[in-house]
């Protein structure tokens, strides 16, 4: 080997490691025939590297020598890096030959779907490897270059691309390209008339006829018009575009597209009208779109993709809902069934050609004239739509014309009565609505009281003989007509006479309307006004009515004194919060069937409020015989009540009144009877009391503390205890619950039991349970900044009440922890189970709000009684409450067994668990050894005052860092 090579090569090698250098390997020419018109370049293409690089280095296709040279081209490119593709060409014949190299910078086929290739200029220079650089012909949709090959030469092409795609390249004859833009070119000025006319013709009848789907369906047009201008680079004459600004534009054009025909589906099918999803659905869909805008300006592609799939699926799911529309007779719909199928088709020509499976020069052109006819078919559905409902701009009309279409509108039947020929005529209206034969209703005014109720006929009658005879007035009559299956239906009569030249009444016009809906819902709520709608027996103010009555007939005609019976069913509320409002409403049915058996036809059964059910005794009269009634009725209640494979048992508290002289009214003697039942209840319950004179100062008593109740929120009675929470762990303070004890200055301590049912009667339970909930937060604030934010502390407070379970709660604890500085979480309220599995799907919303707010959240009473645990698992609460029931007692062993398995159930759902009830060192033991983190009880203090909490907190907190 020579020194000169050696050197050379050695100069290659350095070049190499020194540069970013690219090499390729030799090629094959392409023979070029002297009479070609076009020759597809795209498979000869070779491409030197994916990665951009400064420079190149080919070796060329043999020349005529069959010499393999090597050549090497810089980028020109601002940067100094480009892609870089290379070819052949090869002249066999002995004439120079003159052709166009011809890079389109959009190309639909093989663009893509998800991020489309939206186009560019794709080549910067050509460099040959023998003779001239090619030189670049101005164009506006293609690089083009002219190129010269001699007799006999073979020429390698080095292309510096701007992008790192090619997607195809022509080699033309001059004249033959000449003639194929000019063909294009008139082709697409057709399309573009054709579109620019259709969308100026839309605008035109929108602005005529202002219904919705017109703008829609110009707006649509307008798209595609813009679509087009884009397309075919008319938009590039119009405006000034940057090189790099068409794809933006592209993309623009793609996202308007299918927000149009998003529109477009959305108003011409009506369906804001069939639900209200569609809406919803339809303007999320649209803010979406509008999204694309934004980013079309920084991620052309991904707007375009998203934009593709849109339309796809705009176009897809339109179609099922215009066939379901179809079925239901929609005409709308029908009409538009065969221009979607168009759309479908074209969808599908589309998606073929985006993924390259059609790629002829001809399916581009021939999808936007496609487009241009969709549009078309369009225009003339919601034309032949809007002809087929009428012009498009009416004229005026007459008065006559006006009353006829609002007695149209109004959807009332014409009823006209021939006085001289005595011929009614309504129509065929009526007689389809109740069922009868056609010209059953035509005839004399007599036949009408065959089909009339008996007791309308003579009213009937009268009223049609009084408007003849007295020449005037109006006809205003609800009557009852019979349909062919026997039943009645109301209608409303309205009508005045017509009078002649000589005084006479010619006819009765007016208009007759079925009015049973209306006089159905009035005996309704007739009903409704003094029956219970659940037992169907009369309410309070139907038995006070009766009760009444009967004092008014014993006292005039001397009948028998009556009695009154009133019964409260014990510990119901129970029964409501362990299965349910719906188990307890059929229980209250079930108990109302048994009482009324008991009863003779002139006794009275009532249902007086929720579990309060009242008799009215006129049947018997010696106190023997009605105190044997009630114990009847006791032992009624008594008897269990299946449900299921459960029986329940339940009691009732009686309270008896008999009607004497020293009673005023009906509403005394109700509440003497009420004084007694209170009475028994207060006594536990299940027991028979008669009304005494005595028992009116109890009652009142009763009323007293009602009232003091409203005073001792503001007179800071109501005091609120804490009991401390432990760690099972190390047995220092978590927390506290919250109890609030009522100090009554007369009768002392009231415990919550009385004083909370006697404030959710009377209303005082939310701002009672508010005062509780704010002295709490007040009072954790103030620990947790004397002991510091490091040092965890929570307090719960219960929410034992339904009437605290609604949407104001929201507010309530919104406005106390803006007052309080709580940690969040800290501040935990305690729902039991039963109370918000009452209605699980409202509870999970407000309790979801409240979680939201910072508050934590505890389920109390926790497997007392029945819950879903697919509901449990979307409540948000963070800690779970056993009941003491679990706990205490001989039989807590033998629960175990449930214990550990609620315990390991909180712990998969990432509950912390709180135990009540541990009252001796084995319930504590017992509790930490399954887990359990908290417990409170008797073991660890009994409720104390804040200021004794305190104490206990911070004398503890001295004790550890001691």
């Amino acid at each position: 080997m020579s020194l000169n090579r050696i050197v050379a090569a050695i100069g290659i090698v350095l070049f190499a490691l020194v540069g970013n250098v690219s090499r390729v390997e030799a090629l094959d020419a392409v023979t070029v025939p002297l009479d070609g018109k076009t020759l597809d370049l795209t498979e000869a293409i070779d491409f030197a590297s994916r990665d951009p690089s400064d420079r190149v280095q080919v070796s060329t296709a043999p020349g005529a020598d069959g010499i393999v040279r090597r050549i090497e081209v810089r980028s020109n490119q601002a940067g100094g890096t480009s892609y870089w593709a290379y070819f052949a060409l090869s002249n066999n014949g002995d004439e120079q030959i003159d052709r166009l190299l011809v890079a389109p910078h959009f190309r639909l086929a093989n663009s893509g779907l998800l991020i489309p290739d939206l186009g560019a200029s794709r080549i910067a220079s050509v460099t040959p490897s023998q003779g001239f650089p090619p030189e670049r012909q101005p164009s506006q949709e293609a690089d083009v270059f002219r190129i010269t090959l001699d007799p006999g030469a073979n020429v390698t092409f080095v292309a510096e691309l701007r992008t790192p795609n090619l997607p195809q390249l022509y080699l033309w004859d001059p004249d033959a390209y000449k003639d194929s833009i000019n063909s294009f070119t008139l082709y697409h000025g057709i399309v573009l008339g054709i579109s620019g006319l259709l969308a100026l013709f839309l605008t035109i009848v929108f602005v005529v006829k202002g219904t919705a789907m017109f703008p829609a369906t110009a707006a649509l047009a307008w798209s595609v018009l813009i679509y087009l201008c884009i397309d075919f680079g008319f938009w590039n004459k119009v405006i000034q575009i940057a090189p790099g600004d068409d794809k933006m534009w592209r993309a623009f054009a793609e996202v308007f597209l299918s927000a149009a025909l998003l529109i477009f589906t959305y108003t011409y099918l009506n369906l804001n009208r069939w639900h209200v999803r569609y809406s919803h659905a339809t303007i999320a869909w649209l803010v979406g779109l509008l999204i694309l805008i934004v980013v079309a300006v920084f991620e052309p592609g991904i707007a375009a993709g998203v934009s593709r799939l849109s339309f796809g699926l705009t176009v897809f799911l339109g179609f099922v809902v215009i066939v379901y529309m179809s079925l239901r007779h929609y005409d709308r719909a029908i009409m538009l069934i065969p221009t979607w199928v168009l759309l479908m088709v074209w969808i599908a020509g589309a998606y073929l050609t985006v993924t390259g499976v059609l790629a002829n020069d001809v399916i581009q052109p021939a999808l936007n004239g496609g487009l241009v006819l969709i549009v078309l078919l369009i225009g003339f559905t919601v034309m032949q739509h809007a002809f087929a409902g009428g012009q498009i701009a009416q004229g005026t009309i007459g008065e006559t014309e006006r009353r006829a279409l609002a007695l149209v509108g109004a959807g009332d039947i014409v009823w006209d009565w021939d006085v001289a020929r005595d011929r009614i005529f309504t129509g065929t209206d009526a007689e389809e609505l109740l069922g009868l034969k056609q010209g059953t209703l035509e005839g004399p005014a007599r036949d009408w009281l065959e089909v009339l109720h008996p007791a309308d006929r003579d009213r009937f009658k009268s009223t049609l003989d009084a408007v003849v005879e007295q020449r005037r007035g109006r006809i205003s009559q609800d009557f009852r007509l019979r349909s062919e299956d026997g039943h009645y239906r109301w209608f409303h009569l309205r009508a005045r006479p017509v009078i002649g030249s000589d005084g006479e009444v010619l006819r009765c016009v007016g208009t007759i309307s079925d009015v049973t809906d209306e006089r159905t819902a009035e005996e309704r709520l007739l009903h409704d006004a003094v029956f219970d709608n659940l037992t169907g027996l009369p309410n309070r103010q139907l038995f006070i009515d009766r009760v009444a009555g009967a004092i008014i007939r014993s006292q005039a005609e001397g009948a028998v004194r009556p009695a009154i019976f009133m019964l409260d069913i014990d510990r119901f509320k129970q029964v409501n919060d362990s299965f349910g409002l719906s188990v307890g409403d059929s229980i209250l049915l079930t108990i109302a069937r048994r009482l009324a058996r008991l009863l003779k036809p002139q006794d009275s059964l009532a249902r007086i409020s929720g579990d309060q059910f009242a008799f009215l005794l006129i049947s018997e009269s010696e106190p023997e015989r009605i105190a044997a009634f009630a114990d009847s009725v006791r032992r009624t209640l008594r008897a269990p009540i299946s449900f299921g494979d459960r029986e329940i048992f339940l009691t009732a508290s009686i309270g008896i009144a008999m009607h004497d002289a020293r009673q005023g009214d009906a509403q005394d003697f109700v509440k003497d009877a009420e004084m007694g039942m209170f009475y028994a209840k207060r006594l536990g319950g299940d027991r028979i009391e008669a009304f005494r004179p005595a028992l009116r100062e109890q009652g009142s008593d009763t009323l007293t503390l009602e009232a003091d109740l409203r005073r001792a929120i503001g007179r800071e009675e109501i005091k609120v205890l804490y009991q401390p929470v432990v760690r099972l762990e190390d047995r220092t303070i978590a927390g506290f619950e919250v109890q609030a004890r009522w100090d009554h200055p007369k009768h002392g301590r009231i415990p919550p039991a009385d004083f909370m049912s006697l404030a959710e009667r009377n209303g005082l339970i939310i701002p009672l349970g508010l005062f509780v909930l704010d002295r709490a937060a007040r009072q954790l604030s103030d620990w947790q900044e004397q002991l510091g934010r490091d040092v965890p502390l929570f307090v719960s407070v219960p929410i034992a009440s339904r009437q605290l379970l609604r949407h104001d709660l929201i507010n309530d604890v919104k406005s106390v922890l803006s007052r309080s500085a709580v940690q969040r979480g800290s501040l935990k309220l305690e729902f039991p189970e039963s109370l918000v599995m009452e209605n699980p799907e409202y509870a999970a919303q407000v309790l979801a709000r409240v979680r939201e707010l910072g508050a934590g959240l505890a389920l109390d009473d926790f497997g007392t009684g029945y819950s879903s645990l697919s509901y449990l698992q979307r409540f948000p609460f963070d800690t779970l409450k056993i009941d003491q029931s679990f706990v205490r007692g001989p039989t807590a062993k033998h629960r175990r067994v449930v214990l550990r398995a609620i315990i390991g159930l909180a712990h998969e759902l990432h509950m912390d668990v709180v135990s009540e009830g541990a009252e001796t060192e084995d319930d504590a033991l017992d509790l930490y050894d399954l887990g359990c983190e908290y417990a409170a009880g008797l073991l660890f203090g009994q409720p104390m005052s804040a200021q004794d909490a305190g104490k206990l907190l911070f004398r503890e907190e001295e004790a550890m860092i001691a």
